[in-house]
């Protein structure tokens, strides 16, 4: 799995998570739960991870979706 998103905005969070579920590449949503380790302030970022395979169409999909600037460099993946 390579990280494609880290955030802190729950909404860019969900809406990627809809167009990848939309678009069947699996993903997996880290760290959700942490907001209540750190009382709901929103300060730790979520994760989404896809499958090394599906990396680059899922990039190439986000991009075209117009939230290319929050994708996570490829060094850092």
């Amino acid at each position: 799995m390579k990280e494609l998103i880290r955030s802190t905005d729950p909404v860019l969070i969900s809406f990627v998570s809809a167009l990848l579920k939309e678009a069947g590449i699996v993903f997996t949503v880290l760290d959700t739960n942490m907001s209540v380790m750190e009382g709901s302030i929103g300060v730790l970022p979520q994760r989404i991870l896809v499958d090394g395979e599906s990396v680059s169409r899922a990039r190439a999909m986000l991009t075209e979706a117009g939230v290319g600037s929050d994708l996570e460099r490829d060094d850092r993946s």
